[in-house]
């Protein structure tokens, strides 16, 4: 596993190893070593999975204060876009984001601490995301920015979006997200 900073402070790719031989292969995601070397925290509260339809965007997602949460993303199967923005009213990248191509081929993942918002965009049919939270989730403390509100190109004329996520408000660089 190879850890690599990004250009948001608490945001990493992750390049797994992959060990393959007649079985098919196998992929540690989570190293308690590993992550404690770079101040990552590996005790997962929560995972979810889901399955995503080519040309789908989920997020931007969020969990408000106290309930936020850093997040692991990898993809089992298939390719996506990953996004991720600085809610972060502190941060010197309040307001930027970061942006890489998952996938099960690439075996590479993304972590990010507690502030930002998540979204990513299916790049092909069938692709299922794996997600580990520090938190539990909680229906109360849900949060989102409206995916096309915050100037990233997500390269789709007819991105498939919920109805919840067509109605999270848009980012705004004068709003206190996190502190």
């Amino acid at each position: 596993m190879k850890i690599e900073e990004t250009k948001l402070k608490d945001v990493y790719v992750i390049n797994y190893s992959s060990f393959k031989d007649k079985r098919g292969e196998f992929v540690k995601t989570i190293h308690e070593g590993d992550f404690t070397n770079y101040g990552l925290d590996w005790k997962f509260a929560e995972s979810f999975y889901s399955l995503s339809c080519k040309d789908v965007i989920r997020g931007m997602h969020f969990q408000h204060q106290p309930y936020d949460h850093g997040k692991l993303v990898y993809v089992v199967s298939g390719k996506i876009m990953d996004v991720v923005l600085d809610l972060r009213n502190s941060s010197a990248t309040f307001g930027k984001y970061f942006y890489i191509e998952l996938s099960a081929d690439a075996r590479n993942a993304i972590y990010m601490g507690k502030g930002f918002a998540h979204g990513f965009l299916s790049l092909i049919d069938q692709s299922i995301v794996e997600y580990h939270t520090t938190t539990v989730q909680s229906k109360l403390a849900e949060g989102g920015i409206k995916y096309d509100s915050f100037g990233f190109d997500w390269g789709v004329t007819n991105p498939i979006v919920s109805d919840r996520d067509n109605a999270f408000d848009n980012f705004d660089i004068n709003n206190t997200y996190f502190i």
